[in-house]
């Protein structure tokens, strides 16, 4: 049974009001607290229970997966594998993320591994947010690892969320595009008090026609410290774009480290990365129009990170 505090983080990681339509599987403090499958998605416990295994038949369309994870006892500590078997020619919508209730003393962490095995001609939109929360001592701690096998004409778009209330993670996110492969990820990331965040992606462009576009928009706020570290490495006739836009305020740190690496006469590599604190006009507009000081930056964050 999902109690209360897990349906509120349900909400937040997964917009879950009510039961998801579709195939689900909702883990709830290390353990199924429910799942269902449809026609064309199955949803298989792995034998050693260490995570799920999600076939899509080839030909899916419209059709869904949530997948998320709640903690809300505090001290677990979890590493989950979960794969994800995507048909030629499906066009699916996935639904992960992790909210970590924490009162306790004792950290909480969970370590999702995420592996894709994208079908030639599919679509994926996978959509992963991270949330925290709780007054204790204890610390919430997310570290997701993804990666991403994507056959011919097939294209994947990722958005990675982060706002609020996680005090350490590490992202690591590796793929590898075949010919005509499209793969497009778009960061949201806000830190505050003494957070840490790092955000590695690399990502291998093998065949012709393959293209990737990599942003990350982030916040950082107090004393806490981002990095963002993205590698588009070309091995074929290709395009690749990574870019990393920030606001640093307070006392935050946050380093940008864009890599491209060519390896073909005929990949076009770009990358772009800015830093920089909220422009005092921007401010002062918004103060003429009625707001405080402090209103006016979060109607700038909000929007920024939208």
């Amino acid at each position: 049974m999902i109690d209360e505090i897990q349906k509120r983080i349900l909400e937040e990681v997964a917009d879950l009001h009510t039961v998801p339509e579709g195939a689900y599987n909702i883990r709830a403090n290390s353990k199924m607290a429910a799942r269902n499958t449809t026609a064309n998605i199955d949803i298989i416990s792995k034998e050693d229970g260490s995570g799920i295994d999600i076939h899509i038949k080839p030909g899916t369309k419209n059709e869904s997966v949530h997948i998320p994870v709640v903690l809300s006892q505090s001290g677990l500590k979890e590493v989950v594998y979960n794969d994800f078997f995507i048909g030629e020619d499906a066009d699916v919508v996935i639904v992960a993320g992790c909210g970590i209730h924490n009162c306790g003393v004792q950290d909480s962490e969970h370590d999702g591994i995420h592996r894709f095995y994208v079908g030639k001609n599919a679509k994926v939109r996978y959509v992963e947010k991270h949330y925290g929360e709780g007054d204790g001592e204890g610390k919430r701690i997310l570290n997701p690892g993804t990666e991403v096998y994507m056959k011919e004409n097939s294209s994947m778009e990722m958005e990675m969320v982060q706002i609020k209330g996680v005090d350490s993670t590490v992202r690591d996110t590796k793929a590898e595009l075949a010919a005509g492969a499209r793969l497009v990820v778009r960061e949201r990331l806000m830190t505050h008090g003494d957070q840490h965040a790092v955000s590695n992606y690399v990502v291998e462009l093998n065949g012709e026609g393959a293209s990737a576009d990599v942003v990350s928009r982030s916040v950082a706020r107090d004393t806490s410290y981002q990095k963002f570290d993205s590698r588009i490495v070309g091995n074929a006739p290709c395009s690749g774009h990574t870019e990393c836009d920030a606001i640093i305020m307070d006392k935050a740190k946050i380093l940008a480290v864009p890599q491209l690496e060519a390896n073909d006469l005929d990949s076009a590599l770009i990358h772009e990365a800015a830093i920089g604190k909220i422009a005092g006009d921007q401010i002062i507009k918004l103060m003429t129009l009625g707001l405080t000081e402090a209103e006016a930056e979060e109607q700038i964050i909000n929007g920024f990170l939208k």
